[in-house]
């Protein structure tokens, strides 16, 4: 199940963050090495998440590689150290979208909200080079706990892609 896009205005948000470069058939390493790696790095410096974690697409060449973030968005900004690496998620307007069920069905989520973006000529903040479009934050936000609900029906990722401007 979706819901229609919007756009929001999201305020800055300090985070830290894992880099990959993966193949499409790869994107479970972000999350199976990624995630715990970052939970550990935090829980190690008594740092507590203050929202869901995410991807952070970066770059994305769908035929070659993606350079995406795994991260989760923290309260204050803090040095990285080794893999984990901090910044700052851009302020600004975010067409999201929410996307109810299974990761599985999110490249069809993906391509809903891209269709709208093109329909209703919304900008994103991004750049084409090549074949490699590069993007200044698009986020894709895991906001339920797989292990808290176990029914994926019931899973819900927002997508959030900064609007140019």
């Amino acid at each position: 199940m979706l819901t229609l896009p919007e756009i929001v205005e999201r305020p800055a948000q300090p985070y830290a963050f894992i880099t990959f470069t993966v193949r499409m058939d790869q994107m479970k390493q972000p999350a199976d090495e990624g995630f715990p790696a970052l939970f550990s790095w935090l829980g190690q410096r008594g740092i507590e998440p203050v929202g869901a974690p995410f991807y952070n697409y970066r770059r994305i060449n769908m035929s070659k590689t993606l350079d995406v973030e795994a991260g989760v968005p923290i309260a204050r900004s803090v040095e990285g150290e080794g893999r984990v690496q901090t910044g700052m998620l851009p302020a600004g307007k975010f067409v999201t979208l929410d996307w109810f069920g299974h990761y599985d069905g999110l490249m069809g989520a993906n391509a809903m909200l891209i269709g709208w973006v093109r329909l209703t000529q919304t900008e994103l903040d991004m750049k084409t080079e090549g074949e490699d479009d590069y993007f200044a934050c698009r986020l894709e936000i895991y906001e339920t706990d797989p292990s808290e609900e176990p029914d994926p029906e019931k899973w819900q990722t927002r997508l959030a892609f900064k609007v140019k401007g």
